[in-house]
């Protein structure tokens, strides 16, 4: 077998030129349009990257805010809670001073009645006594004494009885 070596050089232009007809065409129909579907994907991807970013920024601003409400909201739900304490503390400081008067005066009332009591008792004992002394005296004696008399003896009786 011989291989036959000689170079064509008009065939070999005629190949080059049928080549770079071929890479016009090919570059100029397939080329392109893949690059641009190529490019067009990628800004697509990073659209959609941008986005997502914006998205999660957008998300973590909105975390922050409902984190500062749910803070406030705390704060002012403690706020309420410690008024509303305060104000049942007051209330029941009233209630009980009010129970403390109330309690003072029936206690002061009970004193001035007991008093009166003990000074209308007292008063009737010594109503009962005279009368007794009275008695006694007129039997003893066996005459009526004169009120004077009487005062003295009465006096006299109840200073001993320590009344």
């Amino acid at each position: 077998m011989e291989i036959n070596m000689n170079i064509n050089i008009p065939q070999m232009i005629v190949t080059l030129v049928n080549l770079l007809i071929l890479f016009w065409i090919v570059k100029h129909f397939a080329f392109d349009r893949v690059n641009k579907i190529l490019k067009d994907r990628k800004n697509l991807i990073e659209d959609t990257i941008n986005k997502a970013d914006e998205d999660l920024e957008k998300a973590r601003v909105l975390k922050l805010q409902n984190q500062r409400e749910i803070k406030s909201a705390r704060e002012e739900g403690k706020t309420i809670v410690s008024q509303y304490k305060s104000k049942a503390d007051s209330i029941y400081k009233e209630i009980v001073e009010d129970a403390r008067k109330e309690a003072s005066i029936i206690i002061e009332k009970s004193k001035v009645e007991i008093d009166r009591e003990r000074s209308k008792a007292e008063d009737d004992i010594k109503n009962q006594v005279v009368d007794l002394a009275m008695t006694i005296s007129e039997k003893v004696l066996g005459e009526s004494i004169d009120m004077n008399k009487h005062k003295e003896l009465i006096d006299e009786y109840i200073s001993k009885v320590g009344m």
